[in-house]
């Protein structure tokens, strides 16, 4: 299979690595030093399902890449718009393009510049990120993907990837409502990412101190909210089964989110907990504690702000 991987770190980087060692031909986009290194050194992925040194295909504008049965989208949400503009080549001969990225608006936001034909619907569920220029850490040994049609006929592209994913050695899954999955994602995410992130602390902090779980607790509960009002069939018992998936985790865990905070990088904030104050206000619902961490986290949305 021709896989473009759009977004050539944690995510892409772990993904794309692991399906070009079962002999798919993949390409990588990148930009900058990461970009730099992988010419120079190839790919290193550390990782206890196995560490792996590529050489990579690897291209800083996407249309160099040729046509793509699959383009793997995985930029960060800030670049969607100018990343999906720029994989049309790629899309030319029929691929199809399935977005892997934080937030729950993917969709549409790609099928605003694509159209709705080559657009599907995925989320990933993995601890990576770029360790130096060139090197993929992979936190823990979870690494699934969730993927799926958004309209019938796009169908067989998405069991032709499965297939991909199952000869790559990839738990994989496909899913008839992938807007319920990612929204199941959505929650979860910006309830650790915001709770995380205004404390300045990993998962175990959080969830042993009363108010910190509290706070984690309103984040779900109101996001869930919010999904409900919009038509997604989120579980009655959902926030409850969240709260157990946290305490299931390592207490080390930080959410990326938290990482780009530390690192003094841009925040995704805008488009997790920002998105659920924009779509709660549209759907006449209060949800004041995503609106105080959000609050909170606006003087380092473009990074850590100077003195």
């Amino acid at each position: 299979m021709r896989i473009v991987v759009m977004g050539a770190g944690g995510v892409g980087g772990y993904f794309g690595a692991r399906l070009q060692q079962a002999g798919n031909e993949v390409a990588f986009i990148a930009r900058g030093r990461h970009l730099e290194a992988l010419r120079a050194k190839g790919l290193a992925l550390k990782s206890a399902l196995g560490d792996a040194q590529l050489e990579v295909r690897t291209f800083e504008r996407p249309a160099d890449a040729g046509p793509a049965d699959v383009v793997l989208f995985a930029v960060k949400l800030w670049d969607t718009e100018a990343a999906a503009e720029a994989i049309r080549p790629n899309l030319a001969s029929g691929g199809v393009v399935i977005p892997f990225q934080n937030g729950v608006e993917s969709i549409e936001r790609l099928s605003k510049v694509l159209g709705s034909g080559p657009v599907l619907g995925g989320s990933a569920y993995i601890a990576t990120r770029i360790a130096s220029p060139g090197v993929i850490q992979h936190t823990g040994n979870f690494a699934k993907l969730i993927f799926g049609p958004v309209i019938a006929s796009q169908k067989p592209e998405a069991e032709a990837f499965l297939a991909a994913c199952k000869g790559a050695g990839i738990e994989a899954n496909l899913s008839e409502n992938i807007v319920r999955v990612n929204w199941e994602k959505f929650v979860y995410l910006v309830g650790i990412s915001g709770a995380c992130s205004v404390a300045r602390a990993p998962m175990g902090v959080i969830r042993s101190d009363p108010d910190l779980r509290r706070l984690l607790e309103d984040v779900f509960r109101e996001t869930w909210l919010v999904g409900r009002k919009r038509g997604v069939a989120l579980a009655e018992d959902f926030v409850a089964r969240q709260l157990a998936l946290a305490d299931s985790f390592p207490p080390e865990m930080k959410p990326s989110m938290l990482g780009d905070l530390e690192a003094g990088g841009r925040l995704e904030a805008p488009w997790l907990c920002g998105a659920v104050v924009r779509m709660g206000g549209e759907a006449g619902i209060d949800v004041p504690a995503n609106r105080a961490i959000y609050a909170a986290l606006k003087p380092y949305l473009a990074g850590r702000p100077s003195k």
